[in-house]
């Protein structure tokens, strides 16, 4: 799994895929060495369908962007200002290519720990949590989503019953309003506000 992080040394074979959202296909670059390289994960899928019924205008930043997926398709139907990052070069590199690909306006993607890189403010964040990162990565993404979100921005986050979306939920209850938007076998969706 490290080699989601830590790739640079690893053989690149780059393929295409083809991903179908209400009725619209989006192709991606995908490579060794990133999340889900075969298609669209459940988890984001389930995350990409919930955002669909909001009505999102303004800045999106996606957290772990990977190859681009949420914040491609998110940026194609609504009218968004998103910048995607991930600490994994290859991914970002890849979000690059799937900008283009995709044709779509007003996007673009960095490098960044986290958000050591970030140096806006957002009215969304959204992210499938790199959850074997572990919880100290993911909690680090949640409880500090608020410092770089605008006064009523939201965070939208998707974790899987079995890797502890109801605890993960109980924790960031202390410090922010979480409300349930979607389940779909197992995985949960939430929005937080601060």
């Amino acid at each position: 799994m490290n080699h989601y992080f830590t790739n640079e040394n690893l053989k690149s074979e780059i393929k295409k895929v083809l991903i179908k959202i209400n009725n619209k296909t989006f192709t991606f670059n995908t490579d060794l060495g990133v999340f889900s390289k075969k298609g669209l994960d459940f988890g984001s899928r389930t995350l990409i369908n919930a955002l669909l019924k909001e009505n999102l205008s303004g800045r999106l930043l996606d957290v772990g962007c990977g190859y681009g997926t949420i914040g491609i398709i998110l940026s194609t139907f609504f009218s968004l200002n998103t910048d995607m990052i991930d600490i994994n070069k290859r991914a970002v590199h890849l979000a690059e290519l799937n900008i283009k690909e995709n044709k779509v306006q007003n996007c673009k993607a960095f490098v960044s720990d986290i958000y050591s890189d970030v140096n806006e403010k957002y009215d969304y964040i959204v992210t499938n949590p790199p959850i074997r990162a572990g919880k100290d990565v993911v909690y680090k993404i949640l409880f500090e989503a608020s410092k770089h979100l605008n006064k009523n921005g939201a965070l939208y986050f998707v974790i899987n019953k079995n890797q502890g979306a109801l605890s993960t939920k109980r924790d960031l209850e202390k410090v922010a309003k979480v409300e349930f938007l979607e389940k779909n076998k197992g995985f949960y969706c939430f929005k937080a506000t601060f």
